[in-house]
């Protein structure tokens, strides 16, 4: 079995030269494997076969040949294309992370990173897009970082340039004047601050116009304090309705969301009643934000894992004994607020909020989602069909007729195991083996 799978997986990597990480194929690709996850259905489809042409899928059939959904109508490829065979294995769509910063790196903290000139993180951006992709993460909404990092990386990626999942860039994540978003390390003789800071309606409007312009397809705002910056508190509302509103007015206007940063409770429910998409972190949520985010349809992006990162390593790193404090008081209830928001019905997405922990790590976080009241199911359905349906994208999350060819592979039945989807046995983006790695 070992051989088949070696010898299948020498002819895919061979696509990956042919074909280079645009997604563009000059023959129709054909993937089979023992079972697919339908994750719309929640069920297994056996023995599925997948047709992919031009990086996109065209039908999903089962082995014998029966449609296996409703989306999936197309013919088969026949014997002369590509086959990317996988034998035993269980084929689930291409995860997608809602919060990384992949021009972070949780190795640095408190003042270290001064050490290095400001194209130092453009570069580590780019070795932590192929891990994000190795761990099975297709996309990945970039949701703040500095100097258009974001913005450029993912251009390169598209390009076929360097390897990595799709991106959704916010670019510069911003607030108020000595908000989380802010620069607040530093004294004012170094006046040192955030280029998009906006206090008040106009001038929030004025920065998502100039993010937009710039490459931003998403805009994050931080509606409160925040754990890993100075002089803030995660309980502290930083962000007024008026402010909050005029984001998510301007974001729509031109065709964007809006994803706010909000730890604390009051915080959480302007963003909620303001029309914010995603609320991240939400980790002192209350029973009346989870009832409000049950009403307005608010996503819920639960960063639930990381805290055990920084509890063992966040002191060797450099990370200062403020910002641990406030991971300490923060994390277990957040945890407990994540089980109860799941458990009232709120919808939830799967963000991990990698560049506080280290980018390939991503997956560490299902067992955590699992251990707080999720089915593994429901974890994967955090990481596909929902997570596209909060990005409002109909291209991504799901293995049908229509969407791009993303999917991982692992070998056993990750809805009985979940830590399987911690390291993809295979990864295939656009219809392309882009990792192997079996025995």
């Amino acid at each position: 079995m070992a051989s088949t799978h070696r010898l299948t997986l020498r002819i895919a990597s061979f696509c990956i030269a042919a074909l280079g990480w645009s997604g563009a194929h000059a023959a129709d690709v054909v993937i089979t494997a023992e079972r697919l996850l339908d994750v719309r259905a929640g069920r297994m489809i056996q023995q599925p076969e997948i047709l992919v042409r031009d990086g996109r899928i065209v039908s999903v059939k089962s082995h014998a040949g029966a449609p296996a959904s409703a989306s999936a109508s197309a013919p088969t490829a026949g014997d002369t294309g590509t086959r990317i065979d996988l034998p035993g294995m269980t084929l689930v769509p291409g995860l997608i992370d809602m919060h990384v910063h992949l021009d972070s790196d949780p190795t640095y903290g408190g003042y270290s990173y001064l050490e290095y000139n400001d194209r130092f993180w453009s570069a580590l951006a780019v070795v932590h897009a192929g891990r994000t992709l190795d761990a099975g993460f297709t996309t990945v909404r970039n949701l703040g970082a500095s100097d258009w990092n974001d913005v450029g990386l993912s251009q390169a990626i598209a390009a076929g340039k360097v390897r990595g999942p799709r991106i959704v860039p916010a670019a510069w994540s911003f607030g108020p004047t000595g908000s989380h978003c802010d620069s607040t390390y530093f004294p004012p003789s170094m006046e040192e601050k955030n280029p998009y800071n906006a206090d008040g309606p106009d001038e929030v409007r004025k920065s998502i116009r100039e993010l937009r312009k710039y490459g931003a397809q998403v805009i994050k705002v931080c509606a409160t304090g925040g754990v890993f910056s100075r002089n803030t508190e995660p309980g502290q509302q930083q962000m007024n309705f008026a402010e909050l509103r005029a984001a998510v007015e301007e974001a729509n206007q031109w065709g964007m969301q809006v994803a706010a940063h909000a730890h604390g409770a009051a915080g959480i429910k302007e963003a909620i009643r303001a029309g914010i998409n995603t609320i991240e972190h939400a980790s002192l949520i209350d029973d009346e934000g989870i009832a409000l985010a049950k009403k307005h349809g608010a996503w819920l992006s639960m960063d639930i894992y990381n805290g055990d990162y920084t509890a063992a390593e966040g002191k060797k790193n450099g990370v200062l004994e403020d910002n641990l404090r406030k991971d300490r008081e923060v994390t277990e209830i957040q945890r407990q607020n994540f089980k109860k928001a799941h458990a009232a019905g709120v919808k939830m997405v799967y963000g991990t909020d990698a560049g506080v922990h280290p980018h390939g790590g991503n997956g560490k976080q299902f067992a955590v989602m699992v251990k707080y009241g999720m089915t593994p199911l429901q974890a994967i359905q955090s990481a596909t069909i929902n997570a596209a349906e909060a990005l409002a994208r109909k291209d991504v999350g799901v293995v049908e007729a229509g969407r791009f060819a993303d999917m991982v592979a692992v070998q056993g039945d990750p809805t009985v195991d979940v830590r399987l989807l911690e390291a993809p046995a295979v990864v295939i983006q656009g219809g392309t083996v882009v990792k192997r790695s079996l025995p």
